[in-house]
C-alpha cells in the first residue's frame, strides 16, 4: 500500500507544487521588475531562476520526506497519511512565500531609500 500512497502523494504534490509556481511567475514579475531598475530581461531571468528554486526546494523536499512513512497497512492509515503530507507541503509552501515576501518587500525599502538619498 505504500507504493499507492507514494504515487497519490506525489502527484497530488506534484500538481499543487507546479500549479502554485505558475502563478507566483505570473504575478510576480511585476513584483520584481521594480526592483531592478524595470530591466525587463534581468527580471524575467530573476523570475525564472527563483521558479526553479521554487520547483527544486519543493519536489526535492516532497520527495525526500517519503522515508519518513510508517509501513501503511489500511486504507484509512493511506488517506491519513496522504493529507497529513501534502499538509505539511502547503505549510511548507505558504512559510517560503511568506519569507520571500518580505525579502522582496525589505529590498524594496532599502532601494526607495537609496533612491531618495541621491
Amino acid at each position: 500500500m505504500n507504493i499507492l500512497a507514494y504515487a497519490i502523494y506525489l502527484t497530488i504534490t506534484f500538481y499543487i507544487t507546479t500549479r502554485v509556481g505558475r502563478v507566483l511567475f505570473k504575478n510576480g514579475y511585476v513584483f520584481v521588475l521594480p526592483l531592478l531598475e524595470n530591466d525587463e530581461k534581468l527580471t524575467l531571468f530573476v523570475n525564472k531562476m527563483l521558479l526553479t528554486g521554487y520547483y527544486l526546494v519543493n519536489l526535492g523536499y516532497a520527495t525526500a520526506i517519503i522515508i519518513t512513512w510508517h509501513n501503511i497497512t489500511t486504507w484509512t492509515y493511506l488517506v491519513q497519511s496522504i493529507v497529513e503530507m501534502i499538509g505539511r507541503i502547503l505549510l511548507i509552501l505558504a512559510g517560503l512565500h511568506w519569507m520571500n515576501m518580505i525579502v522582496i518587500h525589505n529590498y524594496g525599502k532599502q532601494i526607495l531609500s537609496s533612491h531618495h538619498k541621491t
